[in-house]
């Protein structure tokens, strides 16, 4: 379903499982900025009333996600700890159209977001079944659930405001961008590195 042209390196599942305090602060920062990013939307494309009302759902429900990945680090008597940045979202959002159409602009975000959900998505899927924490485990199979709604969210919306652009075309752009970057991540105990 998701499409990526690269799978993640199995061998990522044991560098996660040697930290889980770093994997779990990182995560969480994952979420907040995936609210961030929705809010971000809101702000840039205001004028597309169905995605705003999308936008308002999904921070809501990522700002949940934060909070619960907050709890599992304090039920393991550890702290947030300082914000990580993400080099591969940040090397992602290199690929995203700027100075463009507006509507151009706008299909490159949801990509963009919709990359990031499905990348996620499989990071979580090795999660669950490969973590030895078992209530991790649980709690990453329900999540990655949430990431395959959220990247056909963001597909979906690119697709209904393609206005006449290749939404299929650029989506493969954006897989085999991706598949060039991953190849260089996985190798760190966070959710993308």
């Amino acid at each position: 379903m998701l499409g990526l042209k690269l799978a993640t390196d199995p061998r990522w599942a044991n560098i996660a499982n040697g930290n889980l305090e770093e994997i779990l602060t990182d995560h969480a920062y994952c979420e907040q900025k995936a609210a961030t990013n929705a809010i971000s939307m809101i702000v840039s494309f205001g004028n597309y009333s169905d995605l705003v009302e999308a936008m308002i759902a999904l921070a809501q429900e990522e700002l949940q996600h934060f909070a619960m990945v907050h709890a599992k680090i304090l039920e393991r008597g550890w702290v947030l700890g300082k914000e990580r940045k993400d080099e591969y979202v940040i090397e992602l959002y290199n690929f995203v159209r700027k100075g463009h159409k507006r509507h151009i602009v706008l299909i490159d975000r949801l990509l963009f977001g919709a990359m990031i959900e499905a990348r996620s998505c499989e990071r979580f899927r090795i999660l669950s079944e490969n973590i030895q924490d078992s209530d991790l485990a649980e709690f990453y199979r329900e999540l990655m659930i949430s990431e395959a709604n959220h990247y056909t969210l963001f597909i979906g919306f690119a697709r209904k405001y393609a206005e006449g652009e290749d939404v299929e075309k650029r989506w493969q752009e954006f897989l085999d961008y991706e598949a060039s970057i991953i190849a260089n991540y996985g190798k760190r105990e966070t959710m993308h590195g």
